[in-house]
């Protein structure tokens, strides 16, 4: 029998389990486009239980059940994450009121999870966690009727779970063809040998989350920098490499002493070949001139370091004002008959859709899914008896109607919105003078008739059509499928506009993002208008991160 304690340990032991493997799990990801990360969500939605779990007793199982899965569900990112919650809702209801489990307790409860988990997916597709998580509950269910005793059985529930990992490939061709197992399937197995060390062992597998937080430390330095823009003496970090003339006898220590005298933070490096600089100065010009004296110049880079860090103390105060926003959201009394929350990324993104009537925007999209809780928390922050939620992404939909069944006091519609240009034409078909579930119809049949395109880079290598695809190429997708490799996003897009557009095409929008200039935006823009001259372009800037341009097409 397991008691509470052991139960809490376990959570925690598997969420610790997952987050030191997550990154080999991610890998198994096969779609070359960067995306939300199985591992990631998976360790995520976990996390979030470990969190309510540690520095608290509780008096029973079921107690320490119900608090996992109320955690897991509210914290659940993408779709993995929330078939993970769904998984551990089934140990909330099969382990209610029990002080103790044993093995049938359990496997009877992961049981509750399977089915849940089944039913909340459109269309199951076996080769994925929903395999293996049935065959490891249909397994751990024959082991208990012979031998109640927890390890006996989840014992029995993991080697079940990697024999029925091992299968996926089998069942998936796309798995096959790469070469790699389901990536949900060997997070959930990850997550239940973190609890087998505990029923077997009574050890908790440890996990420093400190020595992860690499994007955490960029921003506190980015921060720190900005803070100090006073303190910068000279404006240009001029930075170059000389190629040596061999004529010239003059000593490299000439080139420091003068640099000193226009700059500071000098370094000046040599050998047979180069002299290589660096200097702060107000007068670059004059320490290129002064390189010279001794050779070729190979590179130069000169950087204004005032407008760097003007920039990076611009964006921290954007990245505090957006924490601020999001710590002041509350729950407001549902006054109006109508309220849109959607998930967008992208300051010019997110504008778009405030202008077209949502409340709250929920920062996410692409790499990186909002949790549960952070889209109920906007749902209840806005105003209105029916809130329409635009997902825009597919792997977010189903924690968006995951929030939509724990929120009471206000109708909550999901309308399953897979890409940015389907929400803004979902936003732009509302008509606040029909019912809601009248206007859910007419939403979706417009948003339906969408077609959506996206330039991005290949997060991995992978193979398309015989072609082999390397991390960091320009790829394209139409309506989700890679269609499309080029050298540039410019080029990628206009392949993929003169693709998608038919001879019933009206409406164009082009949105860009991060990583394309102004003048590639408006380079882009006249190729299509060349192209395409009777039909209606529309530029917009997105500021979207992940993807160079996002395409829709009606």
């Amino acid at each position: 029998m397991i008691n509470s304690r052991m139960l809490k340990n376990a959570v925690i032991s598997g969420a610790n389990n997952i987050c030191l493997q997550k990154a080999q799990i991610n890998d198994l990801n096969i779609f070359p486009v960067p995306d939300g990360d199985t591992g990631t969500n998976m360790s995520m939605t976990i996390t979030a239980a470990k969190t309510a779990l540690e520095d608290k007793e509780f008096s029973s199982v079921g107690e320490v059940s119900a608090k996992t899965a109320s955690s897991m569900l509210r914290g659940a990112r993408g779709n993995s994450g929330v078939i993970l919650s769904l998984l551990f809702r089934g140990f909330s209801k099969g382990l209610e009121g029990k002080e103790e489990a044993d093995g049938f307790d359990l496997v009877k409860a992961l049981g509750l999870g399977v089915d849940a988990a089944y039913k909340a997916v459109m269309k199951p597709t076996e080769g994925t966690i929903l395999t293996v998580a049935r065959v490891a509950y249909e397994k751990g269910l024959t082991a208990a009727m012979e031998n109640r005793d927890v390890v006996y059985v989840w014992k029995e529930v993991c080697a079940a779970a990697y024999e029925a990992l091992d299968t996926t490939p089998d069942l998936l061709p796309v798995l096959k063809k790469a070469g790699v197992v389901d990536a949900g399937g060997k997070g959930l197995c990850v997550i239940f040998d973190g609890m087998l060390s505990v029923f077997a062992d009574g050890k908790v597998i440890e996990y420093d989350a400190d020595s992860d937080n690499g994007g955490e430390e960029i921003d506190e330095f980015r921060s720190a920098a900005a803070e100090f823009d006073d303190d910068i003496t000279f404006t240009y970090c001029t930075e170059f490499i000389v190629g040596r003339d061999k004529q010239i006898e003059t000593e490299p220590n000439e080139l420091r002493l003068f640099l000193e005298t226009i700059g500071d933070c000098v370094v000046v490096v040599d050998d047979e070949e180069i002299i290589k600089v660096h200097v702060h100065t107000e007068q670059p010009g004059d320490a290129l001139k002064k390189g010279l004296e001794f050779g070729s110049l190979l590179t130069v880079k000169v950087e204004n370091m005032k407008e760097q860090h003007k920039a990076a103390k611009e964006e921290n105060e954007k990245k505090k004002a957006k924490t601020e926003e999001k710590k002041t959201l509350e729950p407001a009394e549902p006054t109006e008959d109508y309220g849109f929350v959607a998930v967008a990324a992208g300051d010019g993104v997110v504008d778009l859709f405030k202008d077209l009537g949502c409340q709250y925007v929920v920062s996410g999209g692409q790499s990186m899914n909002p949790s549960t809780d952070d889209i109920y928390e906007a749902v209840m922050a806005t105003p209105a008896k029916t809130v329409f939620v635009l997902p825009n992404n597919k792997n977010i939909i189903m924690a968006a109607e995951q929030t939509a069944s724990i929120v009471s006091d206000r109708n909550v519609i999901v309308l399953p919105t897979k890409t940015i240009p389907q929400g803004l034409t979902a936003m732009l078909s509302f008509d606040p003078e029909m019912s809601a579930e009248s206007n859910k119809e007419v939403i979706m049949d417009a948003a339906s008739g969408v077609s959506s395109g996206s330039v991005t880079f290949a997060a991995r290598d992978s193979e398309f059509c015989g072609k082999k695809i390397k991390e960091g190429d320009i790829i394209a997708l139409e309506n989700g499928k890679l269609t499309i490799t080029e050298k540039t996003p410019v080029k990628a897009l206009y392949k993929l506009t003169k693709a998608m557009v038919t001879k019933n095409t009206s409406f164009v929008t082009i949105i860009w993002g991060e990583g394309i200039t102004e003048d590639e935006a408006a380079e882009a823009e006249e190729l299509v208008r060349n192209k395409f001259p009777h039909i209606d372009i529309t530029l917009v800037k997105g500021g979207q991160p992940v993807y160079y341009f996002i395409l829709g097409v009606e």
